[in-house]
């Protein structure tokens, strides 16, 4: 299953990762709040297209925000900022749409000392918080020492970027075609489904979010022969020359049978024969089915990513 939250190969995404863990913010550094998402984007957008595929999910969401409102994903407005550096360049960014998880980019270990900081002297509350895998452990320790409030592992996630797709075998009986309002209601349940799959907060409406796919052919579904719909696979907008394939759902009781390796394969040939530049996707790291199935399509390692839920303080 491709999880719907965030150009190396995983070694160099490692490295560099480990090259700047160790790496201190100057004083010059700080961090921008904002709720206006065009704002945000003044600032943050030369920065999030550098590394479409790292920053994948702010590309994304603040599309989302852009065309629905700061009411997209949920009721409460979204919580934007970045880092600006000495030499005024932007450095890092972070969105926050309650309720789901604080998401940044990379950090260094200054920055994310410097993050938690400025998050409490604003007053912002932090729930969650998501990011590459080393910068969140060191944002969950910093949070920790400042509140009390220890930080527990809500999973372990891995980016994939499509490097030549490999149609996998045999491909089920049965036809790709692309979802549309008539299917809304089959649409609404299995996204509800796929959320309580996938252990995510509920605040997106389910039809909404079905509407939005429909405005641009983001759902294809794999159907019977007969025109049974047995699969569904999305794929975002495509920004920053990057789109992410999200949702991945099937049944439970029609799994195992190659629906969701041949709706994926599917959505993923026709976003590159449209011409987008890297075409991604997450997976959970607890499910080595997914995570086995993708890589035979052609999807390979850039980077991991943890999810974090803060429980009650120490």
């Amino acid at each position: 299953m491709a999880s719907e939250t965030p150009a190396s190969e995983a070694s160099e995404a490692t490295e560099a990762s480990e090259a700047t863990d160790t790496s201190e913010a100057t004083d010059a550094s700080d961090w921008h709040f904002t709720s206006d998402v065009d704002e945000f984007l003044d600032h943050a957008q030369d920065f999030l297209d550098s590394r479409p595929d790292l920053h994948t999910v702010h590309l994304t969401v603040t599309r989302q925000l852009r065309h629905s409102g700061p009411s997209a994903y949920g009721d409460q407005p979204p919580f934007l900022g970045y880092l600006t550096r000495s030499d005024g360049s932007v450095g890092a960014a972070l969105l926050h749409t309650p309720p789901y998880a604080l998401r940044t980019t990379r950090l260094t270990a200054g920055e994310t000392e410097a993050l938690a900081s400025r998050l409490l002297a604003v007053g912002h509350p932090v729930s969650g918080f998501a990011a590459e895998r080393a910068t969140a452990e060191a944002f969950v320790a910093a949070w920790e020492r400042r509140t009390g409030t220890p930080g527990k592992l809500h999973d372990l996630e891995r980016l994939y970027r499509l490097d030549e797709l490999t149609v996998p075998a045999p491909v089920p009986e049965g036809r790709a075609r692309v979802a549309g309002p008539a299917d809304r209601e089959l649409l609404i349940r299995w996204y509800g489904g796929f959320v309580a799959d996938a252990g995510l907060p509920g605040g997106r409406d389910g039809g909404d979010w079905a509407d939005f796919r429909f405005s641009y052919g983001g759902i294809t579904l794999w159907e019977t022969p007969d025109g049974t719909p047995v699969s569904m696979a999305g794929v975002t907008p495509t920004v920053g020359g990057q789109a992410r394939v999200a949702p991945v759902y099937t049944p439970r009781e029609l799994r195992g049978r190659g629906y969701a390796g041949a709706v994926t394969a599917e959505v993923s040939r026709v976003a590159l024969a449209q011409g987008v530049g890297e075409v991604l996707l997450f997976t959970d790291l607890a499910n080595p089915t997914s995570n086995a199935l993708y890589q035979r399509i052609g999807y390979r390692q850039v980077a991991d990513w943890a999810v974090y839920d803060f429980g009650e303080r120490a």
